[in-house]
């Protein structure tokens, strides 16, 4: 990654739905003015969803998603068509592609897109070629009380009304502006303490780590990094306590032993569960840990997909903090990436992790998910808290 690009998960999410051969890869060619998507008369020609970075003059840093037609057809079109759903739940602005007036499909995906407040964008493409438009835009203000854009992609007509919609539909709320900056204010020191173990290969920072020292220097904050064997020296090195530690949660206990009692305390994961997902309801759900037994089944998952680490905090560390609490016999299943139940029933407790691969409205989506199903929901620096006796003495 470039240091001046944009991560994925930190760009507006836009996602295209509608039936095969409606439109959708055309419109999103046209839109970037590049061939993203491949075009053809065909039904079907999109089959997996494709996202594309972006940076889109008035919109910033996007993500187009370009999905299957949700009228996809055969065993391979209903596997299409479940991907084209879970689309869905990384959506931020939704464009609906409408091609005829038979509505039937279009109801269950726009009712879905309501529930999950997912503001949308109506269009009518081919309006070169299309003979029944007017009759198209009548029907779909009347059944969905939206107002639909008429635009003709490939001439690149009625692509800048469409832009102009997205940026009016963006939820103010989409994504929090500051990682940190709630806890600090301009001048204030702040000390970060960074173990650069395996998970950190050998030249680089975690991600985490990099935009929140870009946070806080956007907020005007003095900052330091260390390791946390550097913790002491570096206390003593500073003429006053800082205003703030952010730390990696793995040390939370130590640093925490070690911290002036002036200074607040947090962790990368922590700040990253409230920038990314609901810190509240993760704290709620941090409470159920207090509650498993040794005939409990947790599950933990990661965002990220690498092969197991000796090191790693999902697949090792977390398990062997919680086994040591309950009991050995703790049964624990980690997921990672995409790869989430859609039954959450089986589990006590889910430990996210901080999600930084995710946009906020995935994370979002998966913790409507665990509370639509009665499953408390956790992350992994507010559940290291938790097991360590510290979570009403940190900061989030």
């Amino acid at each position: 990654m470039r240091l001046d690009s944009t991560p994925r998960a930190n760009r507006l999410h836009i996602g295209l739905f509608g039936k095969r051969n409606s439109g959708k890869s055309s419109l999103i060619n046209a839109i970037t003015n590049q061939q993203i998507s491949l075009i053809s008369d065909v039904a079907g020609t999109t089959t997996d969803p494709v996202y594309k970075s972006m940076e889109i003059h008035g919109i910033g840093p996007c993500v187009l998603i370009d999905t299957a037609g949700f009228d996809d057809e055969g065993s391979l079109g209903r596997l299409r068509v479940e991907q084209t759903k879970k689309a869905l739940q990384r959506t931020d602005v939704a464009v609906v592609v409408f091609c005829d007036t038979e509505f039937s499909l279009e109801k269950e995906w726009i009712a879905e897109l309501r529930k999950r407040k997912t503001p949308i964008v109506a269009v009518i493409n081919k309006g070169d070629i299309l003979t029944n438009i007017q009759q198209i835009k009548t029907a779909v203000e009347k059944e969905f009380s939206l107002s639909p854009l008429v635009v003709s992609a490939k001439q690149r007509i009625g692509v800048e009304e469409i832009i102009s919609a997205i940026i009016r539909a963006i939820p103010e709320d989409y994504e929090s502006d500051t990682i940190a900056g709630y806890l600090v204010k301009p001048g204030d020191v702040v000390l970060l303490v960074m173990p650069q173990d395996i998970q950190a290969p050998k030249g680089r920072l975690i991600l985490p780590q990099v935009q929140t020292i870009r946070d806080l220097l956007d907020h005007q904050c003095l900052v330091m990094s260390v390791t946390a064997e550097q913790l002491e020296g570096a206390l003593a090195a500073l003429k006053k306590a800082p205003e703030l530690i952010i730390t990696d949660s793995q040390v939370f206990k130590t640093v925490y032993e070690h911290k002036p009692s002036e200074s607040l305390l947090t962790s990368f994961s922590v700040l990253f569960a409230n920038y990314k997902g609901d810190i509240r309801e993760f704290v709620k759900g941090a409470s159920a840990i207090d509650t498993l037994t040794q005939d409990s089944h947790v599950l933990i998952s990661e965002a990220c997909t690498h092969a197991p680490l000796e090191e790693d905090i999902g697949r090792v560390k977390l398990p062997k903090m919680l086994r040591n609490k309950v009991g050995q016999c703790l049964s624990i299943d980690l997921v990672s990436g995409p790869d989430f139940p859609s039954d959450l029933s089986p589990y006590d407790l889910i430990i996210h992790c901080g999600a930084c691969m995710f946009n906020r409205k995935y994370v979002l989506s998966r913790i409507e998910q665990a509370k639509n199903q009665r499953v408390p929901i956790t992350n992994y620096g507010v559940a290291i808290a938790k097991l360590t006796g510290i979570l009403e003495k940190i900061s989030y």
